[in-house]
């Protein structure tokens, strides 16, 4: 099983950027999807990002042109660097691996290995 850890997340004023990085034990990621999710207080995880085995990006609405993961196969890392933060990008923030072939999918359920999460605080 994949373990995962999350980093670099922390306080920053409203349009500020942060750059979360995530890193692997327990094997290696390169045919594997990862994601990044985030529950913000008092609300459920959400998808945030994710990125396939061929480097093809997905965002949520919500972030789309201001997030963009990125993946280091050798390194077994996957980032997500945030540009002008808001107030409600706030919350815990979740890397995640996703093992099966197939269609990429922004589904919780469809992920088998997570972080412990980084917070993220915005403030305005």
């Amino acid at each position: 099983q994949v373990q995962l850890v999350e980093a670099e997340g922390g306080l920053v004023q409203a349009g500020d950027s942060l750059r979360l990085s995530c890193a692997a034990s327990g094997g290696t990621f390169n045919w594997y999807t990862l994601g990044w999710f985030r529950q913000g207080p008092g609300k459920e995880r959400e998808f945030v990002a994710g990125i396939n085995w061929s480097s093809s990006t997905h965002y949520a609405d919500s972030v789309k042109g201001r997030f963009t993961i990125s993946r280091d196969n050798a390194k077994n890392t996957v980032s997500l660097q945030m540009n002008s933060l808001k107030p409600e990008d706030t919350g815990v923030y979740y890397c995640a691996v996703r093992r099966a072939l197939g269609a990429f999918s922004s589904q919780i359920p469809a992920y088998d290995s997570w972080g412990q999460g980084t917070q993220v605080t915005v403030s305005s």
